[in-house]
């Protein structure tokens, strides 16, 4: 069964740090893209990163360009990275990992075939 598990959520004040990290079980997805949503209460969800699988290809959403980095490790099963520095209140959301369909990357949730359960972040004023 695959299942995706993301941590290192929590409160953070404004201008702070967080890093948050995604593990795979039940298979590996080395050779998949893969990306990081989020979604606020009232808000539909919406894309924030994505990397290729081979790292190459990396794109963010124009609200936390120059804030945030995304990467991946394929030799380990904590994979997948978000860096999220000087962060403002409006980053608060429930962030979710996802594996890409293909080895791309992308910003359509649609071409993601497996979500994590995803883990709270919350930025304080």
């Amino acid at each position: 069964q695959v299942q995706l598990d993301e941590s290192g959520g929590g409160l953070v004040q404004a201008v702070g740090s967080l890093k948050l990290s995604c593990a795979a079980s039940g298979r590996t997805f080395n050779s998949y893209g893969m990306g990081w949503f989020r979604q606020a209460p009232g808000n539909v969800r919406e894309f924030v990163a994505t990397i290729s699988w081979d790292s190459v290809a990396i794109v963010y959403a124009d609200s936390v360009k120059g804030r945030f980095t995304i990467s991946r490790d394929n030799a380990k099963n904590t994979f997948l990275y978000l860096q999220m520095n000087n962060l403002k209140p409006e980053d608060t959301a429930i962030y979710y990992c996802a594996v890409h369909r293909y080895s791309s990357s992308s910003s359509r949730d649609s071409d993601y075939i497996y979500w994590g359960q995803g883990t709270q972040v919350t930025v304080s004023s």
